[in-house]
């Protein structure tokens, strides 16, 4: 039986790509299935770290105390909402976030992703997260799907110049990965101040998991969207809307005629 050749460079890359793995995370590569080596010397005195005191006799038994917990999720979310509480304006938000260090996606990614458009418009377009594109640019919806966006909002008279978009996460999650519940949970507060300082009369969710996150409903994108639900921002009443996300699209073209219908309501609303 002959072995089937060995991939080539360009066919590795390839393959990788198409598994979502598009950036590297440090120069070297390093292969994780083996065991580091350690010196001899480092060796022994691992041995002698490791070795269990003997007992003197007479001498009472002693407890080695327990190993430190690791701190729970709910120190970093209460440490995110603090912080953005504290952001008197959109450009403190964001200084704000360049050097927050209590979410590890923030470690992966290339830059922050913080929003596009203009703060005074009345309406604010928020999806769930950054893209590889996005990343690499800085700002939201820039890629395939942040053109269809373009193409979407253009269709009821609107421009990046009249609407203000964001994410629920600023960083992108290594591979484009679906980000975890925790990480969602402690990037939540900063958009909700986001949202608070913009200050829509509209905001629309766009997907799923932006629109659970925000809306904080456990219903699915098919039962919530072109339905108006009421976003309190503690100062006052939004209006707000969920429609399908424009990645969702691209996938399923055939739901466009419901995105359309979900724009035409928001068209409606703000020529009111």
């Amino acid at each position: 039986m002959i072995p089937e050749p060995l991939p080539n460079i360009r066919q590795l890359l390839a393959f990788y790509l198409e598994a979502g793995v598009d950036c590297a995370l440090s120069d070297e590569p390093v292969n994780r299935l083996i065991e580091p080596e350690i010196a001899p010397a480092a060796a022994s005195a691992v041995a002698r770290e490791t070795q269990p005191p003997q007992p003197v006799r007479g001498a009472p038994a002693i407890i080695p105390p327990r190993g430190e917990p690791p701190p729970p999720p709910d120190a970093a979310i209460a440490s995110a909402r603090e912080a953005a509480r504290s952001a008197p304006s959109l450009e403190a938000l964001r200084a704000l976030l360049e050097t927050f260090d209590g979410c590890a996606l923030r470690q992966t990614a290339t830059r922050l992703v913080f929003a596009d458009g203009n703060p005074q418009a009345r309406v604010m377009f928020v999806g769930e997260a950054p893209g590889r594109d996005e990343d690499i640019e800085g700002l939201p919806f820039v890629g395939r799907s942040g053109k269809l966006l373009d193409r979407m909002i253009g269709a009821i008279g609107l421009d990046r110049t009249k609407a203000y978009i964001a994410n629920v996460i600023p960083w992108r999650p290594p591979g484009n990965r679906t980000p975890t519940p925790q990480e969602t949970q402690i990037c939540l507060p900063f958009i909700q101040r986001q949202i608070e300082l913009v200050d829509p009369d509209v905001l629309v969710t766009l997907g799923n998991p932006s629109t659970q996150a925000i809306l904080g409903t456990r219903e699915g994108i098919m039962r919530t969207r072109g339905r108006w639900l009421d976003y309190d921002t503690g100062k006052r009443t939004i209006r707000a809307i969920a429609t399908f996300h424009p990645a969702y699209l691209l996938r399923s073209p055939s739901y466009k005629r419901l995105s359309w219908q979900d724009l035409r309501a928001i068209a409606k609303v703000l020529a009111s």
